[in-house]
This record gives structure tokens, sequence and C-alpha cells, in this order.
């Protein structure tokens, strides 16, 4: 006997939702648990049950046999970013615009920057450099550097040009230099943090075993109220050790020598806290990164010093901060909806050493992204970039 219609119509959606609830409840079918934020993550995932680990090298291998290099970089190939972020460099052609074979730079008066910058550089184009704090050794200079100071507010021809630099994130040039150096690629020369000269002379241990009990490290000095007040409500929600004066809660800004006796500089010399910085930061997985202002393309030293070091920067700052790291080396805190979503992501990756050691790819399988460009446009390389351009100008036979 036939079924009308109209009840054949009723009952076949009935029969369809039965069967649906029947394998959800069953567990045949698995849905996405709404109530689980999407991992903010590019990380292969967990294949097996998790677990802690201590040894980094082993790591590696895990993720070796598990992922490999080819994969990875089939993964990354078409990897964008922003290459204007990053100021071009000069090629080789500029060399016919070279109009001297020898530049000297004298750095005036009191500044941060390293007294190991002295030297003479061999550049491009058989071109050398002369950088040099000493009005001795540059008694007749193509050019004076200001950092501190602002330079003089006129300039007839024949004297040496004013370079003025400003690496601060709210740089600004002061209206009377002829070259501004800052870290931004609209500048006349780009000079990024991305050097070694901001941790020469220190301890560079870096340490193969991390720490499963105290998951990140941070130190800071400089207690800015906002700064501060991230780094205390997401410090609340995992295990850390503060070192610096903000926050501390390991006994003292040198508390580190206690704990890694290894990262000593020597018996004789009496302790910096930065001296023994990258080696403290190396037994940490993650290395907690706060700029001190958000700002485009402002990225300071906390977040390359944690590169360096070996560990996972969690970083919060230059909302472009992947035009200068290389694909997949930091936790950006800015994409996770909330500190806790992040603190639960920074938890589960430590128990996952496949997932951790994707982090350190970038490095072991050569995938830099602009990472590149960046450490060639930092302040190891001003010297010869800054004289080439001064060379371009004419040094002192520049029009005024």
């Amino acid at each position: 006997m036939l079924l009308p219609l109209k009840l054949i119509n009723y009952i076949v959606p009935m029969l369809a939702t039965a069967i649906l609830l029947l394998l959800l409840f069953s567990h045949y079918l698995d849905l996405p648990s709404l109530s689980s934020p999407v991992p903010i993550s590019t990380s292969v995932r967990p294949r097996g049950p998790k677990a802690a680990f201590t040894d980094l090298v082993a790591a590696f291998e895990l993720w070796d046999a598990e992922v490999g290099c080819a994969w990875f970089r089939e993964k990354h190939a078409g990897w964008a970013t922003n290459a204007s972020a990053i100021r071009p460099d000069d090629d080789n052609d500029e060399c016919a615009a070279a109009r001297m074979s020898h530049v000297s730079v004298l750095v005036k008066g009191w500044t941060w920057i390293p007294d190991s910058m002295d030297d003479l550089y061999p550049c491009r184009c058989g071109m050398t450099c002369l950088w040099t704090k000493s009005p001795v050794l540059a008694d007749n200079p193509d050019a004076v550097l200001f950092e501190s100071v602002t330079p003089p507010a006129t300039r007839k021809k024949g004297d040496p040009l004013r370079v003025y630099m400003d690496l601060e994130a709210s740089r600004k040039p002061s209206g009377f230099e002829d070259i501004f150096i800052g870290y931004h690629a609209k500048d006349d020369v780009q000079s990024t943090y991305a050097g070694t000269l901001f941790h020469k002379s220190r301890n560079y241990h870096v340490s193969s075993q991390k720490r499963n009990d105290v998951l990140v490290y941070w130190s800071s000095s400089r207690c800015l109220p906002q700064r501060n007040q991230l780094a205390k409500r997401f410090l609340s929600l995992i295990f850390h050790h503060s070192f610096g004066e903000c926050l501390n809660n390991v006994g003292g800004p040198d508390a580190a020598l206690s704990l890694y006796p290894e990262c000593s500089m020597s018996e004789n010399l009496v302790p910096h806290w930065w001296d023994h910085l990258h080696c403290a930061m190396s037994h940490y997985k993650f290395v907690l990164a706060i700029e001190n202002t958000i700002t485009e393309s402002y990225i300071t030293e906390k977040l390359y010093y944690a590169l360096d070091s070996g560990a996972v920067p969690i970083y919060f700052g230059a909302p472009n901060v992947w035009d200068f790291v290389p694909p997949h080396s930091i936790i950006d805190g800015s994409k996770f909806s909330s500190l806790e979503e992040l603190a639960s992501y920074v938890k589960e990756l430590a128990d996952d050493p496949i997932a951790y050691a994707e982090y350190h790819s970038w490095r072991r399988c050569g995938v830099m992204g602009n990472y590149g460009k960046t450490r060639a446009a930092s302040i190891d390389t001003l010297p010869c970039r800054l004289c080439e351009l001064i060379s371009r100008k004419g040094g002192r036979n520049a029009r005024s």
C-alpha cells in the first residue's frame, strides 16, 4: 500500500534527524566544539599523547622525524610580507654614484652607541669607512653624527654633513640634519634593532635544556604602568620568573646567576643583569616581550634577544611585526581574544615537543621571510650604509 505524499515528506526528514542524532551521541561523528576557540597557530597539531619535555635537541629530532624541513619550506613558500617595511639596500649599480673612496664619521658627544662600533670598515665599491668617537682619529670628518644632542642649525659648504639619529618610538628629525637615521623604512637610513652589537661582550651560552616547572621568562627594569599592567595580568596566569626591577619574583636582578652559574661572565667582574640576559633566557621555553610603545615598525631588542637565545617570544608590540621576523617564529599576543586564551595556548604548546620545535624550524630550515633583510638593515651594518650615502652626497662638498 502506497503512503500519501504528504506523509512521506514528513517521515523522511524525521528519520534523517534521528539517524544524525544517533551518530552524534555514539561519537561516530565529531563536530568542532563551539566552546573551544580555534588555536591561533600554524603549528602542526599533536599527533598523539602530549608529553612534557626538557630536551630541546630531542624535540628537534622528533620534529624532524614527524614533519621535516621539506614540508616547512613548502608550507611557507608563499609567505607574504610587506617588502617596503625594510628600506631597500642599494645594489652595486650605485657604485657609479659614489664620489668618495674613503669616508670618516665622527660620533659626537655622549651616546648609547657601543664603543665597540669604533672601527675602520671595508665597504662595497672598494670604499672604506672610518667610524669613531675620537676627534683625533677623525680630525677632519666628512660627517658628524649627533644622537643625544641637536645638530648645528646651519651648515656651509665645506663643513661636515650633519647626521642625526633617533631610534625611539617617537622618532623625529631635528630639522637641522642633512641625513636622518631612524628605525622606519621612510627614513634616510634605516637601522633596525636586530643586530648583534646590542649584546656583545655578554655570556652567550645557550642551554639545550628547557624548564618544565617555570615556562616564561620576563625582565624589565623600566616599570611603565601600561606595560606592567599587561605583564602582571598575563603572568598571573602562568608559572614564570620575572627578573629586573618590575614584578621581580626571583629575589633580585642578579638572581639568574644563582639559578644558572654557567651564565657568569667572570669571577673577577661585578655582575650586571645584561651580562647574563641571553644565557638565562635560553633556559626557558618562552620569553615575554612587550614594547614600551605600540607603533608601526618599532620592534626593539626585546624581541630579537629572545629569538637569539633560542626561546619563543610571546610578543606585544608593532602591528606589522611579521614584516620583520621569520615565519612561525613568535607568538603574537595581540591575535588572541583574551590573555586567558593566550596562557592556555602557551601551556598546551609547552607540553607538545613537536609543535614547540616547529617554532624553531625557521632557523634550522633556512626559512627567513624578511628577517634576512631585517638583520642586513641593523646597526651592525650602519657604518657602511651611512658612509655610502655620504659618499653619494659628496661629503663636505655637498650643497649646504
